[in-house]
């Protein structure tokens, strides 16, 4: 693989804290990516938003405001960590669907491949730009349109099993699964939509746990303990 999408769970940044940011999670994160970075990999970057706002569990406000809200947090996500990685010396850039001023630039494949281009990590902020549409769908959108050589999924758990190992000890955990296998069993690796997107775009897919010591460079060097989710 030469260009990886890297998918990071907003919950995950947050660590044992559960809301915010995990600093040592994050440096941990990066020093990763610089390793890869290092080795000529071009890297793009979307975080989730849950470590400071899940859109969907509210129902106070509408919905089409809370998935805007959920958008921002992505953003916030994005410079945060980016920041960080800059400290180690890698370049980034955050990439927005929609103009947020001087603190972010607007998303084009164009820039993105430019960006890459010039060695420089690319964070995606702001999910698809669009409500009702999740940043699973987003990490798939940008992988696709990037032409990324697959969508690498960093989770709590360390694969996709055949049901949630947190409620079903006899789980079992899949090593290879098909991604026609993933939306004709229904498997909760990225949501319906995205799921499908995959499928059509011929998108591989690895799944692993993020707290596994170099789970990063491991799932891009193709020695994951986790799931991997062929094309065919």
């Amino acid at each position: 693989m030469k260009r990886i999408l890297l998918k990071l769970s907003g919950e995950a940044l947050a660590g044992n804290k559960k809301t915010g940011f995990d600093d040592d999670v994050i440096l941990g994160v990066a020093k990763q990516v610089k390793v890869l970075n290092g080795e000529g990999y071009q890297i793009g970057i979307v975080i989730g938003g849950g470590n400071f706002w899940r859109g969907r569990s509210s129902d106070r406000i509408d919905r089409v405001k809370a998935d805007q809200i959920g958008m921002l947090a992505t953003v916030m996500n994005c410079i945060y960590v980016s920041d960080v990685f800059r400290s180690l010396g890698m370049m980034t850039s955050v990439l927005t669907p929609m103009e947020i001023g001087g603190i972010t630039k607007l998303y084009s494949k164009d820039r993105s491949n430019k960006y890459y281009g010039k060695n420089i990590v690319v964070f995606y902020g702001g999910g698809t730009g669009n409500p009702y549409f999740s940043t699973d769908t987003a990490a798939v959108l940008r992988a696709i349109e990037t032409n990324a050589d697959a969508l690498l999924l960093a989770k709590a758990v360390d694969g996709v099993y055949d049901s949630d190992p947190k409620e079903n000890p006899n789980a079992k955990k899949y090593d290879r699964l098909s991604i026609d296998e993933v939306v004709a069993k229904q498997l909760k690796v990225v949501d319906v939509t995205a799921s499908v997107m995959a499928q059509e775009n011929h998108l591989p897919m690895i799944v692993f746990g993020l707290a596994e010591e170099n789970s990063i460079i491991n799932a891009a060097h193709g020695r994951t303990s986790g799931t991997v989710i062929t094309a065919d």
